[in-house]
């Protein structure tokens, strides 16, 4: 429960803040340069996924960030009856519970805007100069929740010691 309320809600809150100051002061067709030929405010709707891939799926993507912001509060609020196997838990699944509140507050971030605009709003524009990277896709903070979710994801993945059965 505390990662919810100190980590996703807090972030869930930034997400929204950062996008209705987009909406109010940021026109679509005039970008904001913050620092020139490398960072942009924007306000760009995106109706896909990352990158803009699968436009015009919004119904399929809102059902798919609500069955994965159910997993993720399910995942967050479960916990072990024993008191043993609930010390080990919270060491060993401390990088998962991060990883689970930064998606959470990424996915409600993002499908808040499905359901009150039909689109995401993207406004970081970032221009790396690379092959790949020129522009670098627009996205928002809950976009960015959702990459660090991944990335603290996989370091549990490495972190977690695999249980190997001991001969008898």
């Amino acid at each position: 429960m505390k990662y919810i309320l100190f980590l996703s809600l807090p972030l869930y809150a930034l997400d929204r803040l950062t996008k209705y100051l987009v909406i109010d002061s940021i026109d679509p067709d005039r970008p904001i340069i913050v620092l020139p030929n490398f960072f942009h405010l924007v306000n760009i709707t995106n109706t896909g996924a990352a990158f803009g891939s699968f436009r015009n799926n919004n119904t399929f993507f809102i059902a798919i960030s609500c069955v994965a912001a159910v997993l993720a509060l399910i995942l967050l609020l479960a916990r072990p009856k024993s008191a043993d196997a609930r010390s080990i838990w919270l060491i060993s699944n401390r990088w998962r519970d991060i990883s689970l509140a930064l998606l959470l507050a990424g996915v409600l971030g993002n499908l808040t805007d499905r359901l009150l605009y039909g689109h995401v709003i993207d406004f970081l524009l970032f221009d790396l100069h690379l092959p790949l990277a020129h522009p670098w896709p627009a996205f928002n903070v809950a976009d960015s929740c959702i990459c660090i979710a991944v990335i603290f994801f996989i370091i549990h993945s490495f972190r977690t010691e695999k249980k190997t059965p001991t001969p008898a």
